[in-house]
């Protein structure tokens, strides 16, 4: 494994805000928990055609970590879809569509959250009637992302038809983004892209497929807003990715590309770009944790096709998700250790105004600083810091491995107690899809999923990496056999005449 690039240092214009940079100065401002992949494709969304607007999608001009970006509110167009209870009454009450206006008009304007001076009458010009205005709500609410969640209404998004239906997450009262859903991690993920160096073929890829995409729907969401402008939010700014460069970045591109050059049906598309964007970023946590911890060993991920019955691979892959999720942890830790290792730190502790140098070195390592009457040693200090850090990491970095993979269809307890590595058969389609531009034996293509993911399914690929006490060929050959079933269930694989196996991309044939 390569060892960890030299991190960027933050930018002289960063916000100091931030209680403590340990996390971030890991692995990003920031990786966030709470938002899952579908909000981190949003997220990036918002940013790219901001900056593709200004001419300069994928391009940091030279300057590191100093992306600045507004993002649309579109609250007209959020009080109708989700804050919006009115309309089944109003139309069962009101036979008379003036009637039905006007009532509906009257209730909104005191109930809109968010709009200093509400006016939805443009609405009576947009559609033929109130009826035909409510099976549009109702029909776009339908297909809307976390419609049927808990959620508050303000973190409720329409599915991303186009760019009058993108817009960020916002607090209960509608006036600012709270960085609960949109934490920055889809500000990490662009910032990924730029600093690949396939980001020029990828801009043209991802432009090409969003103006192929079917405008009608985006067109009927642009209907539910007036067209006086948009409600854009103030500068964002002090997204932050620690490194110029990195495996990770490139194999993420890489995927994206693959996806965007199949002649996938219109908006089909997105799902696999959102499970290739969370299956990235944890593999990107997971692999810059081993190499801060100084790891040679690759990243693996041992994989099992759901059985009837436990199975040694089953226990296996459990194992390994357990030992893998505590690689985060572990990092910070490690993180730690090295400040209190440095020559720095050393110096500090054997001389005069010992507390007061270590503070400073806490102050400009993890901009942290311990109450004064708390510790009065540096022992005391450093302990206070990793307590302090530790217990943040666990309430949200920790979770990405498990939250992320079990979003993506990469973890899952199905048939026991344990979380392990079962990919459902939408991740393997994604994956296949990424990884197959017309036919490869079956064998070829569990290679290269190890090769670029570390993931394990076959017995050639757990003999490399297991001890012989670990590895039993009968157990894996069966996984593989339970793989071949799985994917020619799924029309994704054929066997020839010859008896060789072939996993097929049926997008092939039209590839661009």
């Amino acid at each position: 494994m390569n060892a960890l690039p030299q991190p960027l240092p933050l930018p002289e214009s960063f916000d100091q805000s931030s209680s403590m940079w340990v996390d971030e100065a890991i692995w990003g401002h920031r990786l966030y928990d709470e938002q899952l992949p579908w909000f981190v494709f949003l997220e990036f969304l918002n940013v790219f055609t901001h900056e593709d607007d200004k001419g300069r999608a994928f391009d940091e001009q030279g300057k590191p970590n100093e992306l600045k970006y507004r993002a649309a509110h579109r609250l007209y167009l959020r009080n109708i879809l989700f804050n919006n209870p009115h309309l089944p009454e109003i139309l069962m009450t009101h036979p008379n569509d003036s009637n039905r206006w006007d009532e509906w008009l009257r209730r909104m304007k005191s109930a809109a959250t968010g709009l200093n001076h509400p006016e939805f009458g443009f609405l009576k010009a947009h559609f033929h009637s109130f009826e035909h205005f409510c099976e549009i709500v109702s029909l776009v609410r339908s297909t809307s992302l976390e419609v049927d969640s808990n959620k508050r209404w303000t973190s409720k998004f329409v599915f991303p038809y186009g760019r009058d239906c993108l817009y960020e997450d916002l607090d209960n009262n509608a006036s600012t983004n709270d960085r609960r859903f949109f934490g920055r991690t889809g500000e990490m993920l662009y910032l990924m892209f730029c600093r690949t160096s396939r980001k020029q073929e990828l801009l043209a890829a991802l432009k090409g497929r969003l103006a192929k995409t079917d405008k009608t729907w985006d067109s009927i969401i642009r209907c539910l807003q007036p067209t006086n402008g948009e409600d854009m939010s103030s500068e964002r700014a002090n997204a932050f990715l620690p490194y110029t460069s990195h495996p990770c970045f490139e194999g993420l591109a890489d995927d994206w590309l693959a996806i965007l050059r199949l002649n996938i049906p219109g908006f089909d598309v997105f799902p696999h770009l959102v499970n290739l964007a969370g299956l990235h970023l944890l593999k990107y946590q997971l692999t810059v944790s081993q190499q801060l911890l100084g790891s040679s060993k690759p990243l693996n991920l041992i994989c099992e096709v759901v059985a009837p019955k436990k199975t040694l691979v089953r226990q296996i892959s459990c194992d390994f998700y357990q030992s893998n999720n505590l690689l985060p942890a572990q990092a910070v830790e490690t993180f730690i250790m090295n400040i209190e290792r440095s020559d720095d730190w050393q110096r500090a502790v054997t001389g005069d105004g010992a507390v007061e140098s270590c503070r400073q070195i806490l102050r400009n390592k993890a901009r942290w600083e311990e109450d004064p009457a708390v510790s009065t040693d540096p022992q005391q200090l450093i302990g206070a810091l990793r307590q302090a850090a530790m217990k943040r990491h666990r309430q949200h970095v920790a979770n990405i491995h498990r939250n992320y993979g079990r979003e993506i269809g990469l973890v899952s307890k199905r048939g026991t107690v344990k979380l392990r590595y079962a990919p459902t058969d939408a991740l393997l389609k994604t994956l296949l899809f990424a990884n197959v531009e017309k036919r490869i034996e079956l064998h070829q293509f569990l290679a290269r999923l190890h090769l670029r993911y570390g993931l394990v399914f076959g017995d050639r690929e757990a003999e490399q990496m297991l001890s012989k006490d670990e590895f039993d060929k009968k157990a894996f050959q069966g996984n593989c056999r339970r793989l071949e079933q799985r994917l020619g269930s799924l029309g994704l694989l054929r066997r020839l005449s010859d008896g060789c196996a072939y996993v097929v991309n049926p997008y092939h044939a039209e590839a661009r």
